[in-house]
């Protein structure tokens, strides 16, 4: 099996209480599905700020991370189709699906 990361980016900017709670326990549902495949849910991912060769900015990006999970799939086919029918898409998000690379570090 080979391993992906699920990068979130995106969503909806604002939800009131209960839009939240029902969110998540889409997602739950969500990831509860995924079953075996599912190796780190990962984390939700709080304003994120950017270092570079010029210094650093107080700015995320365009559409910042906000979160990440992962998960293992036979292929990249079969990972983004996981990831297509996340609660997390429903909502305007994106997931950007990678997959982990086998290297020493």
């Amino acid at each position: 099996m080979n391993k992906f990361v699920f990068a979130y980016y995106g969503g909806p900017t604002s939800m009131t209480r209960e839009e939240g709670q029902a969110h998540m326990a889409n997602w739950m549902a969500w990831m509860e599905s995924l079953g075996d495949a599912v190796l780190d849910r990962g984390h939700a991912i709080g304003e994120s700020q950017t270092a570079t060769e010029a210094g650093t900015g107080k700015h995320g990006g365009a559409i910042p991370l906000t979160g990440y999970s992962v998960i293992q799939a036979q292929d990249m086919a079969t990972a983004l189709d996981m990831a297509s029918v996340s609660p997390h898409i429903k909502v305007g998000g994106t997931i950007e699906v990678a997959p982990v690379l086998d290297m020493s570090m």
